[in-house]
């Protein structure tokens, strides 16, 4: 417990200057009784017992539990909480009109998933943000970072143009706050952060406001690569390749179980019979890829247990920082910095040849991940193949490699499956993502595969479409390989709302011009 407390500290020192009640997480207040309450499931989701609002002090609370528990009477757990918490509901704060248009459906939950700064709560685990913003929707009832992006892409088709500031300026807000955009507003998810997005949102805001938008966010920029480069902090993401480059990886600052899932995290590292903690480490970075689970993170596809997330180099978080390095370059460019200008120029083209060399496989024909403990290049084919398209670093041979794989092996009658195997997680086959299929189509367009491009929009657009109008809702993720069925696998049940499905949704029935939805 001291190490935790210590650790807690830490934290809270490394990330910014948010109140003691912000920083320590449920956790560390509720000590035994959060451990009985995520191991017997009490409240079903792990997730809804690190949300609640305590109705009075913790530490009373916690003092209360003990002596309950050891006084040997009965008492059910669920009602103890229920008695002493505020529990989160998720059911939709308005209520939407059944059986409309989609794109009238995607307009009210603009309104539905709209959350508002409220007042700081006592120990609640919700990080205080300034500015209005979306959430996905279901139990995800707090903004999330890379979803925010693919959100933002429908808020612009709907013309929501102030809520898209709103929401970079509070992604800023948490940069110069804790020092980088958490996976969420939540205080246990302050030790990650998740694909970093942040400068296609800015370049997004840019477009419709101009390029003032770049100087106005460059220290959040510059500082959210810092923390990339474990230049603010020794975040250990950078990865030093074979021939002395640099690339990097996902690697969460603990290695604990995580609080939201603090049950499902326990029972795999028993069923590895596994005392390093290492285990629970490579669990958060795979949360911190945003990719929470797939395939792709274990040296044993089918078993979790072999995850391994912090010995690869992957292959779409590298891009993202290559877009990253090329946003300060041009931020540098307008401010008419020619050292520092110069100084992203270079370090840009050297990731990009680094790209080139350790995650292009020539063999396979497809970006890949790259493993360093092994020096080999990582086997799994995944979607996350399609970054360097999306971002312009494919050449034209590459490019026409990655076209010809992705229709022949992973667009089906639905859209795209993310890996080219169903291992039963959800970032596997026979699953589509929105996120991913966005990223796809436009990587198509950039070398001039018009045509694919719009073969899967329609595929995804129709799929989409077609679940709406069997239940009325928009999903977090789609089975593309049965049509007829949901989606499945993960460790809790699929949400719907959701922000990155209506952005991308919205955003590719216009784009295309796709029958009246």
């Amino acid at each position: 417990m001291i190490r935790k407390l210590i650790f807690a500290l830490i934290i809270g020192l490394q990330f910014g200057t948010a109140t003691g009640q912000q920083t320590k997480t449920p956790d560390l207040l509720y000590g035994q009784l959060f451990i009985d309450v995520q191991m017997q499931n009490a409240l079903k989701d792990g997730k809804t017992f690190v949300d609640c609002q305590p109705r009075r002090d913790p530490a009373a609370i916690a003092a209360d539990y003990t002596q309950l528990k050891e006084s040997g009477k009965k008492f059910e757990l669920k009602s103890f909480v229920e008695a002493n918490f505020i529990v989160p509901d998720t059911s939709t704060t308005i209520a939407i009109t059944a059986g409309q248009p989609l794109v009238a459906h995607i307009n009210d939950l603009w309104v539905a998933l709209r959350r508002t700064p409220a007042n700081k709560l006592q120990n609640s685990s919700l990080l205080n943000l300034p500015f209005p913003y979306i959430v996905p929707g279901g139990r995800f009832r707090e903004v999330y970072y890379w979803d925010s992006y693919f959100t933002m892409l429908g808020l612009q088709e709907s013309g929501e143009n102030q809520v898209i500031e709103n929401m970079v300026k509070n992604f800023a807000y948490l940069i110069n706050t804790y020092g980088h955009i958490p996976n969420g507003n939540r205080n246990y998810y302050l030790s990650r952060s998740q694909p970093p997005f942040f400068s296609l949102m800015v370049k997004l805001l840019a477009e419709r406001k101009g390029k003032e938008v770049y100087t106005t966010f460059l220290p959040a920029l510059e500082k959210e690569y810092a923390y990339w480069m474990d230049k603010s902090a020794a975040t250990k993401h950078v990865v030093r390749m074979p021939d002395g480059s640099i690339l990097n990886r996902y690697y969460d600052q603990m290695n604990t179980p995580r609080q939201e899932s603090y049950k499902e995290d326990v029972l795999i590292a028993r069923e590895n019979n596994q005392a390093n903690p290492q285990i629970y480490r490579d669990i958060r970075s795979a949360a911190e890829s945003g990719w929470d689970f797939s395939s792709r993170w274990f040296s044993d596809p089918s078993q979790l247990k072999t995850i391994q997330t912090t010995q690869l180099v992957p292959v779409d978080l590298n891009c993202l920082l290559y877009q990253l390095e090329t946003t300060l370059e041009q931020c540098y460019a307008l401010k008419k910095n020619t050292a520092k200008e110069l100084l992203y120029h270079n370090l840009a083209r050297k990731r990009k040849a680094s790209i080139q060399k350790y995650c292009w496989s020539t063999q396979q024909g497809w970006y890949v991940d790259y493993n360093i403990k092994t020096k080999l290049q990582s086997p799994q084919l995944s979607l996350a193949g399609v970054f360097p398209l999306f971002f312009n670093i494919a050449n034209a041979k590459q490019a026409k490699s990655v076209e010809t794989l992705l229709t022949k092996k992973f667009l089906k009658a639905g859209g795209l499956i993310t890996t080219l195997q169903n291992y039963h997680q959800q970032w596997d086959a026979p699953n589509g993502w929105a996120p991913l299929h966005w990223m796809a189509i436009k990587g198509m367009e950039n070398y001039g595969f018009q045509a694919n491009a719009k073969e899967i929009a329609s595929r995804w657009v129709t799929l989409n479409a077609n679940v709406y109008q069997r239940t009325g809702k928009l999903m977090e993720k789609y089975n593309v390989e049965d049509t007829h069925l949901a989606a499945g696998g993960g460790e809790y049940t699929s949400q719907d709302g959701f922000g990155w499905t209506n952005g991308v949704l919205l955003t590719l029935i216009k784009k295309y011009k796709l029958a009246d939805q």
